[in-house]
């Protein structure tokens, strides 16, 4: 599976989730190299406190802040993300992280996971969202 193509299961139905082309990271070098690393981190984001130390250690700038849910004060509840399309899996970020939210897994496994705990995020949207965003650009 790709990261073009991560899915996440709702209790009726199954969206599809899909890069964010919209988001500022899309503008960032994509990850090098031929092959896929082995491993790759995701954040379980129910005990992520956004506190940020993980983003320091990240050699390829691939962990993104997730803002809150009230946009009148974005830094409480935020969280983070890791770009599974540039992680390289140094497991920096995983060493780094105090509350141990962030767990590397095989690559293959890594969108599986990413599905089960990731309660928001800004770089992979449901794909009707990103024609939303489209219209809204568009109109601007």
């Amino acid at each position: 599976m790709s990261t073009d193509n991560l899915t996440k299961k709702d209790e009726n139905e199954e969206a599809i989730i899909v890069e964010n082309p919209f988001h500022s990271a899309r503008l960032k070098p994509k990850r090098k190299g031929k092959k896929p690393p082995k491993l790759l981190a995701v954040v379980h984001q129910s005990g992520c406190t956004g506190c940020e130390i993980c983003i320091q250690g990240c050699p390829v700038d691939s962990i993104e802040l997730v803002p809150g849910p009230n946009p009148e004060n974005p830094q409480f509840q935020q969280t983070v993300e890791i770009d599974l399309a540039r992680c390289i899996g140094c497991q920096n970020c995983s060493q780094d992280c105090p509350w141990e939210t962030i767990i590397m897994y095989e690559h293959n496994d890594a969108f599986t996971a990413w599905s089960g705990e990731t309660l928001f995020s800004e770089l992979y949207i449901d794909e009707n969202k990103v024609e939303e965003i489209k219209k809204s650009v568009v109109s601007e």
